[in-house]
């Protein structure tokens, strides 16, 4: 079992940044993938970014690709999400997510996560 606390989110303006932060606990964190989701108001959950176990391999959807960086610290059990170039269009909740993914297929990549954290509001002001 891994238990998954987020951090890190808030209020900001649009163009600047925030890092949100995924504390795990419970089984071993190093040898299962990571991940972020978001939720806007009156839409569905999407996957936002992925890192894999060991950290080499990533995912971001399009609309972040360039403004987000996804890593983790396995040593600490730590996940961050980096945003940066923040848009009025991210204002979500944002949820750490983890699973076990046994290689780095889009179909493996988005699906299912077996834990979720309670998530973190994001909000960008325009």
């Amino acid at each position: 079992q891994v238990q998954l606390v987020e951090s890190g989110g808030g209020l900001v303006q649009a163009g600047g940044s925030l890092t949100l932060s995924c504390a795990a606990s419970g089984r071993s964190f190093s040898r299962i993938a990571t991940g972020w989701f978001r939720q806007a108001p009156g839409k569905e959950r999407e996957l936002v970014a992925a890192i894999s176990w060991a950290g080499t391999n990533t995912y971001y959807i399009e609309s972040v690709k360039g403004r987000f960086t996804i890593s983790r610290d396995n040593a600490k059990n730590m996940g961050y999400l980096q945003m940066n170039s923040l848009k009025p269009e991210d204002t979500a909740v944002y949820y750490c997510v983890a699973g076990t993914k046994l290689d780095w297929t889009i179909e493996t990549i988005t699906s299912p996560y077996q834990f979720w954290g309670q998530g973190t509001q994001v909000t960008v002001s325009s």
